[in-house]
């Protein structure tokens, strides 16, 4: 039988979301955490998950797929430095949760899934009209839609795609979080004189998104 939570309740997970997870984590952009507080995550979960929507990890979407935890997305968020008409790509958008907050920072999402079942889910907890989904493979991004002034990757990589690199405008920002070993750490890149340069800003547990593995002996 599917948990649902009320308004009340929601809220207050949110609140404790907020002060407990992101602000003690340097998640205090006003604009972030105000989307963050504005935005039912327990919609963009399974039902019966709906209690532990607001958990600090990763929760299970099932086939392989995976809500990161809130203060791998608020990192993200704040690291993006979204601002009002921005045209973003967000890869692996799963069931919307990032995308809804993106458009609650006033950015153009173009929202790339290639599971039909998440994008479903996405389609019904995202009502935005900011929001366009498209379904296709995550390495793939979007070529019709570049370029883009920032592209988040919402999982970790292992490897950066070229056809992605090349989606992202002349001084645009890319975020996600990339695999070294046994270690996730999240990074962020400049487009500047054609190249996108990765940065490591802080390690963190991030769940893997799918299409993004290393050849076999690859190393960064």
């Amino acid at each position: 039988m599917a948990t649902q939570l009320s308004d009340i309740s929601a809220a207050e997970m949110r609140s404790a979301m907020i002060d407990s997870q992101l602000r003690t984590n340097d998640v205090i952009d006003p604009a972030v955490v105000a989307a963050m507080a504005a935005e039912p995550r327990e919609a963009h979960v399974p039902a019966a998950l709906a209690s532990v929507a607001y958990i600090d990890r990763a929760i299970d979407l099932g086939g392989g797929r995976y809500l990161n935890a809130p203060l791998v997305t608020g990192r993200m968020l704040v690291e993006a430095a979204i601002r009002p008409g921005a045209r973003v790509l967000l890869i692996g958008a799963a069931t919307g949760y990032g995308a809804a907050l993106l458009a609650r920072l006033g950015a153009e999402v173009h929202a790339l899934e290639e599971d039909a079942a998440l994008i479903a889910a996405g389609r019904k907890a995202t009502a935005s009209d900011a929001i366009r989904w498209i379904e296709g493979p995550l390495s793939a991004g979007v070529p019709d839609g570049a370029p883009f002034d920032r592209i988040i990757i919402d999982g970790a990589i292992e490897i950066l795609p070229d056809a992605i690199a090349d989606q992202l405008a002349e001084g645009g920002k890319l975020v996600a979080a990339r695999r070294e070993g046994a270690v996730v750490r999240l990074v962020q890149g400049v487009k500047a004189g054609g190249i996108v340069a990765l940065r490591p800003f802080a390690d963190m547990d991030v769940a893997p998104l799918p299409g993004f593995e290393a050849p076999a002996g690859f190393r960064f």
